[in-house]
């Protein structure tokens, strides 16, 4: 892969990562100043629901968070772009629509596969 490309990559993933980031830290102030505004049990068990759904989508970006980081890691050490499974290059296509993939099309096609098998 090109410098050019690993650059774009590295941008995108530390753009990803600043915006996960900054939506993280709203939730748990928007969490923390509307935690008291509920007299209403009804209001506040509604409340509630809604955190608890953030906060599965807070655990979904962390996970996210973590394979970006990953993913900059690889940068780092010039495996970014190479497949896990086989070693083959990962087309460029597929890593601009997944940055933070780990596997070529085939591969991750053949892992799928096998996980419906099971």
């Amino acid at each position: 892969m090109k410098d050019y490309d690993l650059q774009n990559f590295r941008e995108r993933l530390d753009k990803m990562r600043s915006d996960l980031e900054d939506d993280s830290e709203e939730t748990v102030q928007e969490m923390r100043e509307e935690n008291n505004l509920y007299p209403d049990p009804s209001d506040r068990a509604t409340s509630e629901t809604e955190h608890i759904n953030l906060l599965r989508i807070r655990d979904r970006e962390r996970k996210l968070m973590s394979k970006i980081d990953e993913a900059i890691e690889r940068l780092n050490n010039r495996s970014f772009g190479i497949c896990e499974e086989c070693g083959d290059d990962i087309d460029i296509e597929r890593l601009n629509i997944r940055p933070v993939t780990t596997f070529c099309i085939r591969c991750k096609e053949t892992l799928e596969a096998k996980e419906n098998h099971s």
